[in-house]
């Protein structure tokens, strides 16, 4: 018995030592998890008050939703912008997964010795700012009546080396032994990449949609150059254009920022689970 209570009171002491030892990160993250969220609540309760309240500070809800709404909906084109994104982001994203997944499987199944000298050269593309090809790029979409066009928008984003090396990384855990096989019973590469590898790497497309979403989401600088006619105006255009006045209505620009801001937010917790299991590249 007093075995017993001595081994009881070492692990209780034991529990209480792991518990305190925890008390730091649990505090780091709950303040991480506020500076995250609180910004957030600021901006949907900003939305719901006039722009002279939210320059006073004032941080509680208030009752002039229905009227920031009234006054968006008539001083821009919410819905055409917002489906204007969403056209763009959707077809983006399937066409760039498409591509990228593709060029992510065959560096990895295929042998070759320039492969890696390959590897490698993508890899320094990403160091290239944007804005050191944007000028080219323009002229070159202009010559070929490109502008103001899904196409124009998606091209320079087709294919990004970051996925391409995602992908490709992901890939490594990829048995190979089932691309043999599938070969063997006379599968085509393309049959093999659509019924072999895309179900498999499920995870990883997932993650490397959510990433791609939001950056076509979110992408400003190259629809401020090739988007140039209002009706083909995106939603981060749209939110810059409530800034463009004399006088800046905050209501209506924090409620424009949140319809903004939603659809990735709803992505984003909806494959939650599916984007960890990418980011860590499990193949199931």
């Amino acid at each position: 018995m007093k075995q017993l209570k001595t081994l009881s009171g070492t692990s209780v002491k034991t529990l209480s030592n792991k518990t305190l030892s925890k008390i730091p990160m649990y505090v780091f993250l709950i303040l991480v998890c506020a500076f995250s969220v609180i910004p957030f609540l600021w901006m949907l309760i900003s939305a719901t008050n006039r722009s002279v309240d939210i320059i006073a500070g004032r941080i509680s809800p208030g009752l002039y939703l229905i009227e920031n709404i009234k006054t968006l909906t008539a001083t821009v084109s919410v819905g055409r912008a917002f489906w204007n994104s969403l056209r763009i982001t959707v077809i983006g994203v399937f066409a760039s997964l498409f591509v990228c997944s593709m060029a992510g499987y065959g560096f990895q199944t295929y042998r070759s010795r320039g492969k890696d000298r390959l590897i490698a050269a993508l890899l320094l593309s990403m160091m290239v700012p944007f804005a050191s090809v944007m000028v080219p790029l323009f002229k070159m979409f202009s010559q070929f009546s490109l502008l103001d066009t899904t196409a124009g928008f998606i091209l320079p984003s087709l294919s990004t080396a970051f996925l391409i090396f995602f992908f490709r990384q992901s890939s490594v855990s990829f048995p190979y032994e089932i691309v043999q096989a599938a070969r063997v019973d006379g599968l085509g590469e393309f049959r093999i990449y659509l019924q072999v590898y895309v179900p498999l790497m499920a995870p990883t497309f997932v993650a490397a949609g959510i990433v791609t979403f939001m950056n076509t989401w979110n992408n400003y600088l190259w629809p401020l150059i090739i988007m140039q006619r209002q009706e083909s105006q995106t939603m981060p255009l749209m939110i810059t254009s409530l800034t463009s006045g004399y006088t800046t209505d905050y209501g209506i620009l924090m409620l424009a920022v949140t319809i903004c801001t939603l659809p990735t937010v709803i992505i984003f917790f909806a494959l939650q689970r599916h984007f960890v299991a990418g980011v860590l590249g499990s193949v199931k």
